[in-house]
């Protein structure tokens, strides 16, 4: 495995086996492909996760929703791995299509080509409760502090996502379950307590950092590399 962060440059040689989990509103046909929709956190891929609660309740609402455990090999993939930060948030607005005003900047350049090359890109959940901050951050309502701030406190899980068929080649589903409506009915409950939390407590950070950082469009703008330091 030759694993990438951040500017592209490898950091490290390993190997090795995640069990992850994905989740699916009818269960998977055919073989396991990188074919989800385009605009996704890390773009088209198939998407899994460490944390086995996050994608039920993405599919909670749906009555064939199925959960899957899985095994992804690593050893012989490219692998991206974003920490959380600005970079993070960067790469998943580009993938979102919130970039597109800074086309043909250095910035954009440098987001654009942080995954090239890669076989699985690595890097946190925009879950129930980091969505509604991410969507402020780029709606331009908080800075890039109150951002940052809010990505550590909300202890968000990691999502692994294969992005070539070499990679989707290297994952085994070991596990298939259909939840039934009293299960799909808990985890409704559950995803809407978390958003909850989730969103009085980066409410309590983005008070906190609001005079401090840069806004989206401000950092945008700027068109060159940025430092940050939280």
């Amino acid at each position: 495995m030759e694993l990438f962060q951040n500017g592209g440059k490898p950091i490290s040689h390993t190997s090795g086996t995640v069990t992850l989990y994905h989740g699916s509103k009818s269960g998977i046909c055919g073989a396991i492909a990188p074919i989800s929709r385009a605009h996704c956190d890390f773009g088209k891929g198939f998407y899994m996760g460490t944390d086995r609660m996050q994608p039920l309740t993405l599919i909670c609402n749906y009555p064939s929703a199925k959960i899957y455990t899985l095994s992804a090999e690593l050893s012989n993939l490219k692998l991206l791995d974003v920490e959380v930060g600005l970079d993070w948030a960067m790469f998943v607005a580009y993938h979102r299509g919130k970039m597109e005003s800074a086309k043909d900047t250095q910035i954009y350049r440098r987001i654009a080509d942080l995954s090239k090359g890669c076989d699985m890109v690595i890097g946190y959940i925009a879950n129930d409760r980091m969505f509604v901050v991410l969507d402020r951050f780029f709606r331009g309502e908080i800075t890039d502090q109150a951002l940052i701030h809010s990505l550590s406190a909300l202890k968000l899980g990691k999502q692994y996502v294969a992005r070539t068929e070499k990679a989707c080649k290297n994952i085994k589903i070991l596990e298939e379950h259909e939840l039934s409506q009293e299960e799909r009915e808990k985890f409704k409950q559950e995803s809407e307590a978390n958003r909850s939390q989730g969103i009085a407590l980066a409410d309590e950070i983005c008070r906190k950092y609001r005079r401090e950082g840069r806004f989206f469009d401000e950092i945008l703008e700027e068109g060159e590399p940025y430092e940050f330091n939280a």
